[in-house]
């Protein structure tokens, strides 16, 4: 058996990134600012977050809820791979599944609530998908 890096493993290294990049898009163009005049708190990181808001805060929920669906992709991936799923397929739902990600956090920070709530079931139905890619 060969062993390697697939293109699903890549995008759980994309995936565990996608909170990452939440967090900055909350955090843009503060750290210049003062702290005293509202600017980014790298002292107070978390408090600073609860107290912003818009698209800032959206931007944050954003980060949580992308931290709360990686377990359930990782796990995915990680149980197709040992299941032998067909790797393209794999792969392709993995594309996907990352794809509704990014989408959903875009609709979130722009506020589009209902778009935002229908990617979140789309990308709940892929990972499932990629959950039972390897049954048989």
């Amino acid at each position: 058996m060969s062993y390697r890096f697939t293109v699903a493993y890549w995008i759980l290294l994309f995936a565990a990134l996608l909170p990452v990049a939440c967090a900055a898009i909350a955090k843009w163009g503060m750290f210049k600012t003062p702290r005293k005049d509202g600017g980014y708190d790298n002292h107070s990181p978390r408090q600073w977050l609860e107290r912003q808001q818009g698209w800032r805060a959206r931007a944050n929920a954003a980060q949580a809820n992308t931290f709360e669906a990686l377990p359930f992709f990782f796990a995915a991936v990680i149980i197709a791979h040992q299941l032998r799923a067909g790797q393209t397929m794999l792969d392709l739902l993995c594309v996907t599944w990352l794809m509704l990600r990014i989408f959903y956090v875009i609709t979130y920070v722009g506020d589009m609530a209902t778009p935002r709530s229908l990617i979140w079931m789309g990308a709940l139905a892929v990972n499932i998908a990629i959950l039972f890619s390897g049954f048989r």
